[in-house]
């Protein structure tokens, strides 16, 4: 158990009291061994309340390694703060925390809990497993219903580990080793155990819900949640008439609306009343200029729907890495909302809380993942856009003077689309000294470098951005005698080689593909020569493409030419070691160098 572990979960008995739709009762006696300071957090003792959550009890015991009791707190003792983030305006949540720290380690944590729920729209669920590093000696999960409400679970990723069915809602766990997070492995949820539940008939903050399924629940969102929020002032919905009234197409309108709400508005989180589910009105939104993702969401739909534009409030996993809403379990979901344009070729999808992205443009936060569309029929997933390898390019031109002193002042320009334009789009907005900075750790593999000139080009409409930057670096080459060894390749170079495994025990990903391309003239002084040229290289995988060449375009230029790409996929863990020797590959000859002669 205590093998590459953090912190052992001695024993974990969290049993879930189905009273009724809208009240239920969580107990959980939980014992922890923390083994290093990395497995503090292990500890879990953090509990959130507030309208609709109670805390009845709440007790920890601390003992040292040889089991003597250290210290007793009570919930009077636990930490009691506001639960508002850094981007939050204001919470009606809070949270209760076990702040202690130990004399030594290890330690042993003993927590009695129980806490009353009458807002039962988040079913508690079961991770056997609890994260990376935490090994799991002893755990159980059940449920026990006594009330006519009919309750679902799924269960996930169970069959290789040693977890025992009871019955349907009752579960144990024993010896369950930790996990290592590895390189390019998917995220910890779809190979490690979960089980997840939910309640047919649920209460979030007073309001009753169905959740039969995915088309219930969305009309429950529609009917309960969105109804009656999307009522504009008159001013604002003859405004938005008069700017749209020149258009040919929804589409135009649609871009008109966007604009309109990026310039009038700005994003802060708002979270409270209905669970942080239901969006601010309208109104307010107009009136105060600001709103979370739903208010700022559903003011955009309401503008929409004055100009006679369909959309649909849509609820979704943002985030940079990809994660969907789990088509095959109706539950309350997501962590973000944005918005849907059915009727044109595969959909819109709208970022409202963004007053910079291009419209339609989704990249790098919500793409490529299924999300709930709220429609007054009723929910229904749907797949957000996907950014192909061949969309999430980057061109990068540059020409360059090498001197014989192997210093070098080149002008470079760097074109972006697709997530790869999501990478590049911002810095335009940054102060000019964290622009510098940008470039030199862009670049850091070019030493004594200077950025003397830097313009930017962002085209919205083409969703297209360009970087046209000016640099000089001294000692670029080394010299060897009368040689300097230069690498053609200065500036997109693949420097991150994949972390070896003897033993890989997980599969890998690629999440997103991209193509890079490369051209860059290197002019040379005429004090030197070019002697000798490396050979062009071609390197075709399932993983990706690579190749360069160099191509002699007079005594005193060449033009390096490069194409790098990765294809997006799955792939079992027993290719790891062939993809990491293609990345390994592109790092080498991306170094390669070649040999300038200096006349005498």
């Amino acid at each position: 158990m205590k093998s590459k572990a953090n912190a052992v979960v001695r024993y974990n008995d969290q049993k879930i009291e189905i009273k009724a739709y809208n009240e239920i009762l969580v107990t959980q006696k939980r014992i922890v061994t923390v083994l290093s300071k990395a497995g503090n957090s292990d500890i879990d003792a953090v509990f959130h309340y507030g309208r609709g959550i109670d805390i009845k009890n709440l007790e920890v015991k601390i003992f040292d390694a040889y089991g003597k009791e250290l210290k007793k707190i009570k919930e009077k003792d636990f930490q009691d703060v506001s639960a508002v983030s850094g981007g939050t305006l204001y919470s009606d949540s809070r949270v209760k925390y076990l702040d202690y720290t130990p004399i030594s380690y290890p330690y042993t944590v003993l927590l009695d809990a129980e806490i009353e729920y009458n807002s039962t729209a988040f079913l508690p669920g079961w991770r056997p497993i609890e994260g990376f590093y935490v090994s799991t000696e002893n755990s159980e999960y059940e449920i026990i219903n006594s009330s006519e409400v009919e309750v679902k679970i799924k269960t996930q990723n169970f069959e290789n580990y040693n977890i025992t069915k009871l019955n349907n809602f009752h579960y144990k766990a024993n010896d369950l080793s930790s996990l290592k997070p590895e390189a390019y492995s998917p995220p910890f949820k779809t190979y490690a155990p979960v089980l997840k539940a939910a309640l047919v008939e649920f209460d979030m903050v007073g309001v009753k819900g169905v959740n039969n399924n995915w088309s219930d629940f969305g009309k429950w969102m529609f009917e309960d949640l969105l109804n009656g929020t999307d009522q504009l002032p008159d001013q604002v919905k003859q405004e938005i008439k008069e700017l749209t009234k020149d258009s040919s197409n929804d589409l135009e309108k649609a871009k008109i609306v966007y604009k309109y709400v990026q310039d009038k508005t700005r994003y802060i989180s708002v979270q409270v009343g209905i669970g942080g589910w239901k969006p601010m009105l309208a109104t307010d939104v107009d009136r105060l200029g600001y709103g979370d993702c739903k208010g700022l969401s559903n003011y955009t739909y309401a503008l929409l729907k004055e100009v006679g534009v369909d959309a649909n409030y849509a609820v979704i996993y943002g985030g940079r890495n990809i994660r969907s809403i789990d088509k095959e379990f109706s539950s309350t979901q997501g962590n973000h909302v944005v918005l849907y344009l059915p009727n044109h070729e595969n959909g819109v999808w709208l970022e409202c809380t963004s007053q910079t992205n291009p419209f339609g443009f989704i990249a790098g936060f919500t793409d490529d993942r299924d999300a709930l569309i709220v429609t007054p029929e009723g929910g229904e997933i749907i797949h957000t856009t996907t950014y192909p390898k061949e969309k999430s390019t980057q061109v990068t031109k540059a020409r360059v003077k090498l001197l014989n002193d192997g210093s070098l002042n080149g002008e470079v320009t760097i074109k972006t689309q697709g997530y790869q334009y999501a990478l590049h789009e911002g810095i335009q907005n940054e102060e000019p000294r964290n622009q510098d900075l940008h470039f030199k750790n862009y670049w850091d593999y070019v030493n004594n470098l200077s950025i003397t000139e830097m313009e930017f080009e962002n085209e919205k409409d083409s969703i297209l951005f360009t970087e046209n930057i000016k640099v000089s670096a001294q000692n670029y080459a080394s010299k060897t005698g009368n040689l300097l060894l230069v690498s053609p390749n200065i500036f997109n170079r693949e420097t991150h080689i994949p972390t070896r495994y003897r033993n890989r025990t997980l599969d890998f990903e690629i999440e997103r593909g991209f193509v890079d391309t490369d051209e860059f003239i290197i002019e040379i002084d005429e004090s030197l020569s070019f002697d000798a040229l490396p050979d062009a290289v071609s390197i075709d995988t399932k993983y990706g493409f690579y190749q360069f060449s160099i191509m002699v375009l007079n005594e005193h230029e060449i033009l390096y030419k490069r194409t790098y790409s990765l294809n997006k996929g799955n792939y079992p863990k027993e290719e790891y070691a062939r993809f990491r020797d293609f990345v390994a590959s592109v790092a080498k000859n991306d170094k390669a160098k070649l040999a300038l002669t200096l006349k005498l």
